[in-house]
């Protein structure tokens, strides 16, 4: 419940600063909504499509991959939801990642490198925590974050040119809306940018906690540990960072300054909050 609070609140953040802007700068904000939503509709009916192909995974049945398919099967039925396909995408960087607009339309697609490296019970933490992404239809959250975001930056693009080439300037423009216009082109996405990475970390949090529901939080703890690990022996070499968000642990390994732009919350704060978890009789199965 504070999870959901938290993503609301964060969300009317994002909305609070689009309007704000359009206010201010007497931008209809049906326009910059209208431009951003279309790239953005693209991607949540066909996220599963894209995703999948650029990554090269395979949807497979029950007779290649029996052990994985009943694991989704158990995970997904406790969880109340129709059992996703399953995909697998050959590459040793260990992780794993959902996708799909809604319950009915979910893929879940796990890496060689994490059926190599995890248990079963391992494994199915890590199911757990992309099948509570699939519950909660963070894809459906993630669009909408995106499409208020990209019209915030579209607004400030207008802006920018428009200082640049003087549209729109009124000649009576006082200094300090001159100031605010330059602040706004600075500030304004980097205010869009953290709050849509808070709202990102927030829900793999939500998921974690999910996954411990749907699990056992001491099975997706001891996955992420060696998740952690794995990635760092073996990044995704070949990858969009735009789909660093979909993965259970970011599968880039970049610099350490960067990482407090990552779509993840840090690895040890999440298995800190599972072992807590374990202590609550109710996780534990």
């Amino acid at each position: 419940m504070l999870s959901t609070l938290k993503t609301v609140f964060l969300l009317a953040l994002l909305t609070g600063l689009l309007y704000g802007a359009c206010l201010v700068f007497h931008i209809h904000p049906l326009i910059a909504i209208i431009i951003a939503l279309i790239p953005n509709l693209i991607a949540y009916f066909f996220s599963d499509k894209i995703v999948l192909m650029s990554y090269g995974a395979k949807i497979v049945d029950e007779r290649e991959a029996p052990t994985l398919h009943r694991i989704v099967e158990k995970v997904a039925k406790r969880a109340g939801i129709p059992k996703p396909k399953v995909a697998i995408v050959d590459t040793p960087t260990p992780n794993a990642f959902a996708t799909g607009r809604d319950p009915k339309h979910a893929v879940v697609a796990v890496t060689t490198g994490i059926l190599n490296l995890l248990t079963p019970q391992e494994l199915e933490g890590v199911i757990a925590h992309e099948i509570s992404h699939v519950r909660h239809r963070d894809i459906l959250i993630s669009s909408i974050v995106a499409v208020i975001a990209g019209a915030i930056m579209y607004l400030a693009n207008i802006l920018q040119w428009g200082m640049i080439f003087g549209f729109g300037r009124d000649e009576e423009e006082s200094p300090w809306e001159f100031i605010g216009s330059i602040l706004f082109v600075i500030l304004a996405p980097i205010a869009a940018t953290i709050i849509q990475l808070a709202i990102s970390r927030q829900r793999e949090f939500y998921a974690d906690e999910g996954g411990a529901k749907y699990s056992n939080p001491i099975y997706l703890a001891n996955a992420l540990a060696k998740l952690e690990r794995g990635v760092s022996l073996y990044p995704l070499e070949h990858g969009n960072p735009a789909t660093e968000h979909m993965f259970i642990v970011n599968p880039f390994r970049g610099e350490s300054f960067m990482k407090l732009f990552s779509t993840h919350p840090p690895t040890e704060e999440r298995i800190e909050r599972l072992m807590e978890m374990a202590k609550n009789p109710k996780y534990l199965r």
